[in-house]
């Protein structure tokens, strides 16, 4: 609630059990209690007050058509592509036809590339390197 953990609590009653004693303890409990649930009442009203008024001046409307704006789909930014012509055209759909070309070949040059290298490691595996002979000094 305050940020406070177990061990402080237990230190806070420990110190109001020596401060006001067994006694009182339980009367001030009960007032605590009083106080708090009072205060929990007033935060839900003035919550309720507030919601209200929000009601009443159309904030929530507001807040829907902002959220309507934040999603294309709802706010119907395609059917207003639509209505002022900014659609694909035929060049955007030539450059698709490029892009999708050029990732082909692109594929199959790296494809080639990775056949040729494992090509080349097996080849190196499967022939074992000769001894490489020193060459003897006089000595």
């Amino acid at each position: 609630m305050f940020g406070l953990g177990w061990s402080e609590m237990v230190l806070v009653a420990i110190v109001a059990l020596i401060v006001i004693g067994p006694k009182d303890l339980p009367g001030m409990f009960r007032a605590a209690g009083e106080f708090t649930g009072k205060a929990r009442g007033m935060a839900r009203e003035f919550s309720r007050a507030m919601e209200a008024a929000a009601d009443d001046s159309g904030v929530k409307d507001i807040s829907s058509s902002l959220k309507a704006a934040a999603n294309p789909q709802k706010f119907g930014v395609d059917k207003i592509k639509e209505a002022t012509g900014i659609s694909p055209g035929p060049a955007t759909r030539e450059l698709t036809e490029q892009r999708a070309a050029k990732k082909a070949q692109m594929s199959d040059a790296m494809a080639k590339a990775a056949t040729d290298r494992k090509a080349r490691e097996a080849a190196e595996t499967a022939t074992p390197e000769a001894p490489v002979n020193e060459p003897k000094g006089d000595a």
